[in-house]
C-alpha cells in the first residue's frame, strides 16, 4: 500500500461485558475506510487486556451474531513499541520484532476499559491522535452518576433518580430500597458504568428490586435506579463536530417490540424484530430543533468530542428528557448513529474520514500547546 496513505489503527474488543458489540461496530468501521485515504490496522483487546493483531477477512467474514463474535487469540501480540516524539509518529510492535508505525487511532471500543476514558489516557501518554472525546468526556460519559449530576448543573431535563453504591448495599439492603420508593411504579436498574443495556432490569411495583439490584452489582461497583415514565417514546439524535462547530444530525425513534418492554440487550442486538428503527422521527419541526438542541447542549456539558449519541426520552405530555450520552456509539450495521448521519446527508464512509479528520486536527492544535513556563 501507499506510504502517502494515513494508517488508522482500528481498536476493538475489549475487557468489558460489550465486547462483543465492539467487534461488531468495528466491522462497519472497517468496511467503511476508503482505501484510497487509508490503511487500516486491525487491533483486537481480548478480555484478559492482550492487544493482538487481527486479520480483515476474519473480521469481515464473520457473523453478525453478538454471541458468536470471537477474537482470533492466536494472532500476534501487539504493543505500543515508541515514546511520543515532537512528530507525533508511534509504532507498533508486532510479535517479535515487526514494527509498524500508525498516523492516527479509531477506538471502536465499548463499555468500562474503553469507552471511560482507560484507553484515551493511555493514547494521551502515547502522543498518538484518536478518534473520540478525550479522557474527561469519556470518563463522565460513561458514569451515568457523575453524568447526571453534570447535566443537573446544565439546567437539562433528567428523570428523577437514585444511586446506590455496593458499600451501601452490602451494609444496608433495606435502607437502599426504601431510597427507590419515590420513583414510581417502574423503575430501570442500571450498573453506572456500563452500555448497549447490559445488565439493565426493568422492575416494576411488585417485582424483586433486590434481585435485580444484585444483578447490576455483578457487572459494577456503582448502580443507578431510574424512574420509569409511562410508555416514553426514544428518541436520538447523533452529535459530530468539537466545540461550537459541532453539529446535531436529524433525530430518529426507536420503537420496542420485545417481549422485554424496553430497549434491552436482546431486543437490540439478538431479535431482528425487536425494534423498529424510524428516520426521522414522526416529530413537529419544533421538536426536531429542540432536540437538536437538547443533543448539542448535552454534548458541551459533558466535554464530548468528535462523536456521540445522545438518548432522550418523550413523554405523553411532550416533555423531552435526557437519558444518556454514549461517545463511542455502537457502529454496527444496525446502529443509529451512522444512520442518523447517513439521513442527514453524510453517509458511511464520509463519516467515518470526517472522524478521522476531527482527531487529527484536535491533535495539531494540542501539539501548539506549551509544555514549559
Amino acid at each position: 500500500m501507499s506510504s502517502s496513505k494515513l494508517r488508522v489503527a482500528v481498536l476493538f474488543g475489549g475487557r468489558s461485558a460489550e465486547h462483543e458489540i465492539s467487534l461488531l461496530s468495528a466491522r462497519f468501521v472497517v468496511e467503511m475506510l476508503d482505501r484510497n485515504r487509508f490503511e487500516p490496522i486491525l487491533i483486537g483487546i481480548d478480555k484478559d487486556g492482550r492487544w493482538l493483531l487481527q486479520q480483515e477477512a476474519l473480521l469481515l467474514g464473520a457473523t453478525r451474531d453478538p454471541r458468536l463474535q470471537k477474537l482470533n487469540q492466536s494472532a500476534p501480540d501487539v504493543a505500543l513499541a515508541t515514546h511520543p516524539s515532537s512528530t507525533g509518529n508511534v509504532s507498533l510492535a508486532i510479535g517479535s520484532g515487526e514494527k509498524r508505525s500508525i498516523d492516527v487511532v479509531f477506538p471502536v471500543l465499548h463499555g468500562p476499559m474503553g469507552e471511560d476514558g482507560t484507553v484515551q489516557g493511555l493514547l494521551e501518554l502515547a502522543g498518538v491522535p484518536y478518534v473520540g472525546s478525550g479522557v474527561l468526556g469519556s470518563a463522565v460519559g460513561m458514569d451515568k452518576d457523575v453524568m447526571k449530576r453534570l447535566l443537573k448543573d446544565a439546567g437539562l431535563p433528567m428523570v428523577p433518580h437514585v444511586v446506590i453504591r455496593r458499600s451501601a448495599w452490602d451494609r444496608n439492603r433495606a435502607a437502599a430500597i426504601a431510597s427507590c420508593a419515590d420513583l414510581g411504579d417502574v423503575v430501570f436498574v442500571k450498573p453506572a458504568n456500563l452500555g448497549s443495556s447490559v445488565g439493565v432490569t426493568r422492575v416494576k411495583r411488585g417485582d424483586d428490586l433486590g434481585a435485580a439490584i444484585d444483578h447490576a452489582f455483578e457487572l459494577d461497583l456503582k448502580v443507578v435506579v431510574e424512574g420509569g415514565l409511562d410508555h416514553p417514546r426514544e428518541i436520538e439524535c447523533a452529535v459530530l463536530g468539537d466545540d461550537d462547530e459541532a453539529h446535531a444530525s436529524i433525530a430518529g425513534e426507536i420503537v420496542v417490540d420485545h417481549q422485554d418492554g424496553f430497549y434491552s440487550y436482546a431486543a437490540k442486538y439478538i431479535d431482528e424484530h425487536g425494534v423498529t428503527t424510524r428516520v426521522p422521527a414522526d416529530l413537529s419541526a419544533e421538536q426536531m430543533a429542540h432536540v437538536q438542541s437538547l443533543a448539542l447542549k448535552t454534548f458541551a456539558a459533558l466535554e464530548g468530542s468528535g462523536l456521540a449519541r445522545v438518548d432522550l426520552f418523550l413523554d405523553k405530555s411532550g416533555q423531552f428528557y435526557v437519558n444518556e450520552i454514549n461517545t463511542l456509539p455502537g457502529f454496527t450495521a444496525i446502529s443509529m448513529y451512522p444512520k442518523l448521519w447517513a439521513a442527514s446527508g453524510v453517509p458511511g464512509e464520509k463519516l467515518v474520514a470526517k472522524l478521522i479528520d476531527l482527531a487529527l486536527k484536535r491533535a495539531a492544535q494540542k501539539a501548539k500547546l506549551r509544555t514549559s513556563v
